[in-house]
């Protein structure tokens, strides 16, 4: 009894040795989990086995094996061939069954590196954002400068309009007075554009002047003058700044004052001795005479008489400038 517990005191450490072993190996080479656990039960049957055989020990509950006695070094040796036989045989290959289910590390450790590229790809976003941030900066101070050239562009532009009106203004003013009727401290000058009464005063007043306003009898006769002179031997009418648009009857100048003095047209006046008709003359109507429908003042170019007129009526016109 004593020997076959010193033989299973050395052997026993052996076999589970070599199993260690044998395991190791085989987890390494194989490398899935469920061949690795097949396996390791079956090393522990046949080492179970061999062990109950060098003690000489019945077989456990549940192997198919008979106890058997030792009878014999020989015995035993052939014993141990045959399972260094049944080792080599229980060699198991490399299995290409399903893959085995993932352990609770193996969720963390997948969870935990699907977290670090979120973090990662997080990290980008920040840097992009940031970039994008500097380049709306960058867009919005240009905008900015952009904005402010336009204002400064803009300015400019109004400068130069206004110093080309100006310089306009004072061009037709030179001009009426070299090219036009010079009177006292005003300066008329013909045009032979045909525009209405309100495109006439826009014309006059761009180039620095107004339509016509003869302030007395002196100013109509010198324009009456000048007007038959530019015009002979044709009897032209020219708008002149007079109207009656505010209330029919009250004349009025461009710059609002009141006419003074009137020099309506007449019919002619019959002979001495002659009897005068009832009814005017058609041609020659004494004017005013076209009420509300004609609000505007027309000066004829052969005897200087004032005519009322349809202020859309298009016809020439003179300006007068300050001198």
């Amino acid at each position: 009894m004593q020997a076959a517990w010193l033989l299973g005191a050395l052997v026993v450490p052996q076999l589970l040795g070599f199993g260690h072993g044998a395991r190791g190996a085989e987890r390494e080479w194989e490398g899935g989990w469920g061949g690795a656990q097949e396996e390791e039960r079956e090393r522990e049957a046949l080492m179970l086995k061999h062990l109950q055989e060098a003690l000489g020990l019945p077989a456990g509950r549940g192997d198919e094996n008979p106890a058997r006695t030792v009878e014999g070094k020989e015995d035993w040796e052939m014993e141990e061939d045959q399972g260094e036989e049944e080792e080599e045989e229980a060699t198991p290959t490399p299995s290409s069954g399903p893959s085995p289910s993932p352990t609770p590390e193996d969720i963390v450790t997948y969870i935990l590196g699907r977290l670090a590229g979120l973090d990662a790809g997080l990290h980008q976003l920040h840097v992009r954002l940031h970039a994008l941030d500097t380049r709306v900066v960058e867009l919005t101070q240009g905008l900015r400068q952009l904005r402010d050239a336009a204002g400064d562009t803009r300015d400019a532009v109004q400068a130069l309009q206004e110093a080309q009106g100006r310089a306009e203004r004072e061009h037709g003013r030179l001009e009426g007075c070299l090219k036009g009727l010079r009177l006292g401290h005003k300066c008329f000058l013909l045009s032979r554009d045909f525009e209405t009464q309100a495109a006439a005063q826009a014309r006059c007043t761009a180039r620095g002047g107004s339509l016509a306003q003869p302030a007395d009898r002196q100013q109509m006769e010198a324009l009456t003058r000048y007007l038959r002179a530019a015009l002979a031997p044709y009897n032209w009418p020219v708008w002149l700044g007079v109207h009656d648009r505010r209330a029919e009857g009250l004349y009025l100048f461009e710059n609002g004052q009141r006419v003074s003095f009137f020099a309506w047209h007449r019919a002619p006046r019959p002979e001495l001795g002659a009897q005068p008709s009832a009814v005017p003359h058609p041609l020659s109507p004494d004017q005013p005479n076209g009420g509300t429908l004609e609000n505007c003042v027309a000066q004829a170019s052969d005897d200087g008489s004032w005519w009322d007129h349809d202020c859309q009526r298009r016809l020439y016109y003179v300006c007068e400038f300050p001198f």
